[in-house]
């Protein structure tokens, strides 16, 4: 963009949910810290009729409630409600573009779009914003999911956004993407030299990748049920992480080197067969203490729609031929976790059996959430005079991100994001070929599930899902992470 201090940022659905808890507080976290140009103008837009001063205050009153005490500070606050305006628009109304047009005025020195919409108004949001003028070479356009809900509804949706923006404008939205811990394992793999020589088949026995929830729908009943956990999840989230644990070296810390090697490993994905795959849904059970209900009962109907999957993927390349990926994700699991699990295989001789050694293979975790740390699990002796005997225990080396950068404040994930779309910087989003190469591999999954009539298994409330879950590790000698 030219002249970031006439620039602005308008956002579609401007006083939805997403809104008021994360990108309101985002936004007013890069302009605490100065982050922002401060003649940036940030303009909302949503169908709720308002004014500027009602978008303010519904801003003043997210911030109220999202930001720790500790960060409202009065006078910042002001300087940030000033910045903002606010245009009602109903997206499905192409000629209602104009209006938001005049309000944003000259844009030529640049604009970036952050679009959280239905699908459904992908088409008529793209072609208002061209009607207006709204899609010329100095705007950038977020995209935010769901980006269909199949191959070809995303292609659809993405010719459409093509036929208005080139693809160098285009920033696909992964929030995973935005969090330290996932920029993180990038820095462990690329900036240690210890690390990368160890990362393959032939050192690597397994990797885990779990994201799960104890939380039930949530206000997503509708969403969710014609969604379900493998396209809600799996698709987006889930391949991301497992695309930046396997990826091979990139030639530089680029957009395009990084993508390029992220697209390599999700096309390298082998179709799942039905064996290597669980469906479940939780039922009623209890979660921290607490009795729930079981999905049905919060649904409201009857559904077949998953809440659960487990899946055990493989990456055909020379790299990680043989070592299978352990995918999982779930509503209404034990807790709330996030997190990637490297099991290193075993060393090929134990010195230490005869003295009574005993030998685990060392495990790396690293940890997305709610805490966030990379932990190194090794052997160790213990202290002490043991008489003909070595008494081995697994100890941890910890990288708690907390407490080595312990002045350094835990962000929002959109932090990052934000502040990467308003400025160009392309890396942490999503490539059209990713999210293309991502469904198709998703929609064989789908269509085993559907050839097979694969029923969802049940599982309680507040466990770590369907027993055959279990067996899908333990059959291969292996276990969870639990």
């Amino acid at each position: 963009m030219a002249d970031s201090s006439c620039s602005a940022l308008l956002l579609f659905g401007a006083t939805g949910d997403l809104s008021r808890r994360m990108l309101l507080p985002s936004l007013y976290a890069l302009h605490e810290d100065g982050l922002i140009d401060p003649g940036l103008r940030i303009v909302g837009t949503a169908r709720s009729e308002h004014q500027d001063e009602d978008f303010r205050e519904f801003a003043h009153q997210a911030l109220d409630e999202f930001l720790p005490e500790d960060r409202k500070d009065e006078s910042k606050l002001a300087s940030f409600l000033a910045r903002l305006e606010y245009q009602t628009l109903d997206a499905s109304n192409v000629d209602g573009f104009a209006a938001l047009s005049e309000k944003l005025g000259d844009t030529s020195c640049g604009l970036s779009i952050f679009l959280s919409t239905a699908p459904a108004l992908f088409e008529p949001t793209i072609e208002g914003l061209r009607r207006a003028g709204l899609a010329h070479e100095n705007v950038r356009i977020g995209l935010e999911k769901p980006l269909g809900n199949n191959l070809e509804s995303s292609r659809r949706i993405n010719d459409a956004v093509a036929a208005g923006f080139a693809e160098d404008q285009i920033f696909r939205i992964d929030h995973y993407l935005g969090k330290e811990t996932v920029q993180n394992l990038m820095a462990l793999r690329f900036a240690n030299m210890m690390f990368e020589p160890q990362w393959n088949a032939g050192n690597i026995d397994h990797v885990q990748i779990t994201v799960s929830e104890t939380v039930g729908l949530e206000g997503r009943k509708g969403f969710y049920d014609d969604t379900g956990a493998l396209r809600d999840m799996v698709q987006n989230h889930m391949l991301q992480l497992l695309a930046l644990t396997a990826m091979e070296p990139p030639r530089d810390f680029d957009a395009t080197s990084i993508r390029d090697e992220k697209v390599k490993v999700l096309r390298a994905l082998r179709t799942v067969k039905a064996e290597e795959m669980v469906r479940g849904q939780y039922r009623a059970g209890a979660v921290k203490g607490g009795g729930v209900a079981g999905y049905q009962e919060d649904l409201g109907q009857a559904s077949d729609t998953e809440t659960f999957v487990a899946i055990k993927a493989h990456i055909d390349n020379w790299r990680w031929q043989g070592v299978p990926f352990y995918l999982r994700t779930g509503k209404r699991l034990a807790e709330r976790r996030s997190e990637i699990v490297v099991q290193f295989k075993q060393v090929p001789h134990n010195i230490f059996s005869e003295r009574g050694g005993k030998l685990r293979a060392n495990r790396m975790v690293i940890r997305l959430q709610p805490e966030e740390y990379v932990r190194l699990q090794v052997m160790a002796k213990e202290p002490g005079l043991d008489r003909g005997g070595v008494v081995l225990r697994e100890v941890n080396l910890d990288l708690s991100l907390t407490t080595a950068f312990a002045k350094a404040r835990r962000r929002i994930a959109y932090e990052r994001l934000l502040l990467d779309l308003i400025e160009g910087e392309q890396t942490l989003f999503v490539r059209r070929d990713e999210v293309e190469a991502q469904w198709k591999w998703v929609d064989a999954i789908r269509a085993v599930w559907a050839s097979e009539d694969m029923e969802c298994k049940p599982y309680a409330a507040g466990s770590w899902g369907p027993n055959a879950a279990i067996a899908l590790t333990e059959r291969d000698g292996r276990s969870w992470n639990d």
